[in-house]
């Protein structure tokens, strides 16, 4: 039962994971779901590639955008408030998806990261030959804008040598859920 004077932020809360192609970010996505279903936290999780995954990419057309807040309008009609989404540059457009969800959200950002080697070790497992090759520079050019860009108020996080789980404990405890 709630106190009269209590106060309840009914603001959604946002946790954004980004990184380079093969640093885990639908790994971790995972298991940051599979940790707060066991305790019992509701969520969503999106993985933003989904959003605007089209050839030619509308990229410029926000398409990801309107679609997240379609999405997110669906998840906040059955009582949700936090969302979990993944996208590469996700911590490079966190006023963009803010917006896209309304509602001033709480937003966390986390930008995963992993050495050359662990990025390519991994893709190597999903990616082979010319898709293997069209993956690895990706990745190469997403990690250094990255790197350039993010700002100080995105939490770093190395994925090298640990797994999903032990990433998502450290994921989830920032953002107080």
């Amino acid at each position: 039962m709630r106190l009269a004077r209590e106060v309840v932020d009914e603001r959604t809360s946002v946790l954004l994971l980004g990184g380079r192609s093969g640093v885990g970010k639908t790994s971790v996505a995972s298991a940051v779901h599979d940790l707060l279903v066991a305790r019992d936290v509701a969520h969503a999780v999106v993985e933003g590639d989904a959003l605007d995954l089209a050839h030619p990419a509308p990229w410029e057309h926000g398409v990801a955008e309107a679609n997240l807040a379609d999405v997110w309008r669906r998840y906040r009609a059955l009582g949700h408030r936090r969302l979990v989404y993944t996208n590469t540059v996700s911590v490079l457009q966190a006023h963009a998806l803010a917006a896209a969800l309304g509602d001033r959200p709480h937003v966390t950002s986390v930008l995963l990261t992993a050495s050359d080697a662990t990025a390519r070790e991994r893709l190597g497992r999903r990616e082979h030959g010319a898709s293997y090759d069209a993956h690895v520079a990706r990745s190469d050019a997403a990690a250094g804008r990255l790197a350039e860009q993010v700002g100080p108020d995105v939490h770093r996080i190395p994925t090298d040598g640990r797994t999903p789980a032990e990433v998502a404990a450290e994921v989830v405890a920032l953002t107080g859920w």
